[in-house]
């Protein structure tokens, strides 16, 4: 197998940048609306379309789908849980359905890649009830391998640079093909680890979200599970020794690394591979001098944080007042009937019983994503999604009311 690539100003090895296999030369047909279908399986993404779930980035050229380039915008914001001159743009592509289901994706662009700037492409699987796995990068000659075959996957353009340099990529082929047949279903991860608070109101998240005042979100160190903005796709559920919870999306990278998906399996982690599962980098290099006590960039790591809270979700969802030892539940990892919190501004309140007057004990953020226990009769409760006396039991005595979540699927009675 050979790899392909072709720069307009630059020729650069792509040391984390888009996998490049050798690209298709059949005939194009006519595919999916946003596509080119290409004969054997493989197809060109429309890259012409920026839009809302899209962050940091422009795309340039003459009519619709081919012949485009993406680039990162000069505007593109540096991620604010990183806390460094990092500048990332997000170009999310449609789904696109594939005619028979796939576990491998590789990829061959056009790239422009100059010194101090990257180009990936990640890829997700589409799970059945509005849930994906989470996003793996195709590396050079090493396509994206998702976890199950899927007959639906979605791609995402990933572009950054450390300075004024713009990285650019035009001419995007996808190719899909199977080597497993079959999801393998397990519980959701769970893991202990130091949480800090963001804070930087006014700054800019990696997926484009503007920080507000008492904010409601996380950051992990990784773009695998980085939701697009007013999205809780990858959701966390992040719970402090006082026994409050808060159920809050993903919406920023950091902090200390971006390539450190800790809470998985040596064989799937991006980085640090030698590192015991569900252990941050950051931990292992502040209390084991670990890198040489230094996170990706070359930094001295000043804590062991394994997430970052956003102010309303350390303030007024866990109720901390500083720094501190959190249990994480990353719902994504794991399967079950899921809803989606719609309130029109505020967090959802979690009670310990299915009634307004019950004690609040944690929030659920707007957009964020709750694993459905179970469900019972409650108090009726009038809300975005109507009137309903069903209550969901979210955790061990923990509920929302139904009237402010969507999209859950039969969940059984309590």
């Amino acid at each position: 197998m050979t790899r392909r690539y072709r720069s307009r100003r630059y020729l650069s090895t792509l040391a984390v940048a888009t996998a490049l296999t050798t690209a298709s030369t059949a005939p194009a047909t006519a595919g999916p609306a946003g596509t080119t279908a290409l004969g054997d399986r493989s197809w060109r993404p429309d890259l012409s379309i920026v839009d809302q779930d899209d962050s940091g980035v422009i795309s340039t050229g003459q009519g619709e789908g081919r012949g485009h380039t993406v680039s990162l915008a000069r505007t593109a914001p540096s991620a604010a849980s990183t806390r460094n001159a990092l500048r990332t743009g997000f170009l999310t592509l449609a789904p696109h359905r594939l005619d028979t289901p796939a576990d491998t994706i590789a990829a061959t662009a056009t790239t422009s890649i100059p010194n101090g700037t990257e180009v990936a492409v990640d890829v997700r699987g589409a799970l059945g009830d509005d849930r994906w796995t989470e996003w793996v990068e195709a590396r050079p000659g090493v396509p994206a391998v998702l976890p199950a075959a899927v007959d639906t996957v979605q791609v995402r353009l990933a572009l950054t640079s450390t300075g004024p340099q713009t990285p650019e990529v035009g001419d995007l082929t996808l190719t899909p093909s199977t080597t497993r047949s079959s999801p393998a279903e397990a519980a959701e991860l769970t893991y202990r680890v130091y949480a800090t608070r963001e804070g930087l109101v006014g700054g800019t998240t990696a997926n484009g979200h503007v920080i507000t005042d008492r904010d409601h979100f996380a950051a992990l160190p990784s773009r695998r599970g980085l939701s697009a903005n007013d999205d809780g796709t990858y959701t966390v559920r992040v719970c402090a020794a006082n026994g409050r919870c808060e159920w809050a999306p993903v919406w920023d990278v950091g902090p200390w690394n971006t390539k450190d998906d800790y809470w998985n399996p040596a064989d799937t982690r991006e980085m640090w591979q030698d590192l015991p599962q569900g252990k941050p980098q950051a931990q292992a290099a502040r209390e084991d001098g670990y890198n040489g006590g230094k996170d990706q960039f070359g930094r001295e790591v000043a804590n062991p944080a394994g997430v970052d809270l956003a102010d309303g979700t350390f303030w007024d969802g866990l109720g901390l007042t500083e720094n501190a030892w959190v249990t994480v539940t990353y719902l994504w990892t794991g399967a079950g009937p899921e809803g989606v919190v719609r309130t029109e501004k505020d967090p959802l309140n979690v009670r310990s019983g299915a009634t307004s007057s019950a004690a609040q004990v944690g929030l659920a953020a707007k957009h964020a994503r709750v694993r459905v226990e179970c469900q019972l009769v409650g108090e009726p409760v009038s809300g975005t999604q109507g009137t309903s006396d069903i209550w969901y039991r979210i955790a061990t005595d923990m509920y929302v009311a139904k009237a402010y979540v969507s999209e859950v699927p039969d969940a059984p009675v309590c």
